[in-house]
């Protein structure tokens, strides 16, 4: 099913029923990445696994690929599918975008499970950003593989192939002016969970708490 908002058409299939739960994919992947869980998950809750910006069914748009509006799309999705609320799980891609939907739209979580997962660009090793780098090398040399038989239909399939790999191993999701919404979303999260602890040691010790 699609759902369109924010200017993009969102893919999503939903599985079984119960307390919604969002599945985000990795980068370079779909919802389908998924796929051998879904079952498992779908015994007990309604299971939403969505493709992202760019990635499977949903097409890349003229926009950047930044995690705060992808957070934006998954917000307004749970709004779309007239939802309180849902979980939110990442993988890698995924897991920044879910941080970035918790950090910017906290009433529309219940919970967040971020794996493999960065704030900041710059706190991804250099030797991993250097690998990321590779990837525009190994889609050159998948071409002729069934996996893009598609987008060799045409030399213009290939060159918008060629142009999406670039915006992916290009993007730097916290950059300006993204990086200062970005900075002060992780400052939110770090408050919120100061806070918490604060309270977690108020309730052992019965101390009061600073207001």
């Amino acid at each position: 099913m699609y759902a369109d908002l924010n200017g993009i058409n969102l893919y999503y299939e939903t599985h079984g029923e119960g307390r919604p739960l969002i599945l985000l994919h990795g980068g370079l992947g779909s919802g389908e990445m998924f796929g051998p869980v879904i079952p498992a998950l779908a015994a007990r809750r309604q299971v939403i696994a969505v493709d992202l910006q760019g990635h499977g069914r949903t097409a890349d748009v003229d926009r950047p690929l930044d995690l705060g509006i992808m957070g934006s799309d998954i917000a307004a999705l749970i709004g779309h599918l007239g939802l309180e609320k849902a979980a939110l799980v990442g993988y890698s891609l995924g897991g920044g975008v879910a941080l970035r939907a918790a950090a910017d739209h906290p009433h529309l979580v219940e919970k967040l499970v971020a794996v493999s997962a960065h704030a900041r660009t710059d706190a991804v090793y250099p030797e991993m950003r250097a690998q990321q780098g590779q990837v525009g090398a190994a889609a050159e040399t998948a071409r002729g593989r069934a996996t893009y038989a598609e987008v060799e239909e045409s030399e213009a399939d290939l060159e918008r192939f060629r142009a999406w790999i670039a915006k992916i191993i290009a993007r730097d999701y916290f950059g300006a002016p993204g990086r200062t919404a970005a900075q002060a979303a992780i400052d939110r999260c770090a408050a919120a969970l100061a806070d918490f602890e604060a309270a977690a040691v108020a309730a052992e010790t019965g101390a009061p708490q600073d207001q």
